[in-house]
């Protein structure tokens, strides 16, 4: 073969075998700019979640304070009947059975009979003072469960999630 012949193969070869580097490295230079973007979006996600979170223990550390709140409150009153419905009004007024069937379907979301009949107007032997610790009581429950609902809905704002019924922000 001749030298000036060889010499052009073995360039040609060192070209392509450069060539051959140079698109290789570029992948891997293209690779590793693919995993750099990725890892920078799995962090700012972590962050988010991270802010998320540090927000939930805000909202959760509040509900639990305004739990204790309603729940001291409720037990104050229902500490207080005594003086409030004494004994004698409690022998004063009969609780009729109508009553307690109305009030205890209203409690549970039940069903009422379609004819009361004449039984329901019957002393229920229920004294007054344990329907207002009764009422009492669920009233308390009604505003821990609205509190509850409040807590709920302060955290999915901060994590910017829309509430049905609000206004779009």
């Amino acid at each position: 073969m001749n030298r000036p012949l060889a010499i052009a193969l073995g360039t040609v070869v060192t070209l392509l075998a450069a060539a051959g580097a140079g698109a290789w490295f570029t992948d891997r230079y293209r690779e590793a700019v693919r995993r750099a973007d990725a890892s920078e979006a799995m962090v700012a996600s972590l962050r988010a979640q991270l802010d998320s979170t540090d927000a939930g223990v805000v909202e959760v550390t509040k509900y639990v304070d305004r739990v204790q709140t309603i729940r001291v409150k409720g037990d104050t009153i229902v500490k207080e009947i005594p003086r409030y419905v004494t004994l004698e009004a409690d022998a004063a007024c009969t609780v009729p059975g109508g009553f307690v069937r109305l009030h205890d379907a209203a409690a549970t979301g039940g069903v009422l009979d379609s004819d009361p009949g004449g039984a329901d107007a019957a002393p229920s032997g229920v004294p007054l003072s344990a329907v207002a610790g009764t009422v009492a009581k669920n009233y308390t429950t009604g505003r821990v469960n609205a509190a509850r609902l409040t807590a709920l809905q302060d955290t999915l704002r901060a994590q910017g999630v829309a509430i049905i019924g609000e206004p779009a922000q």
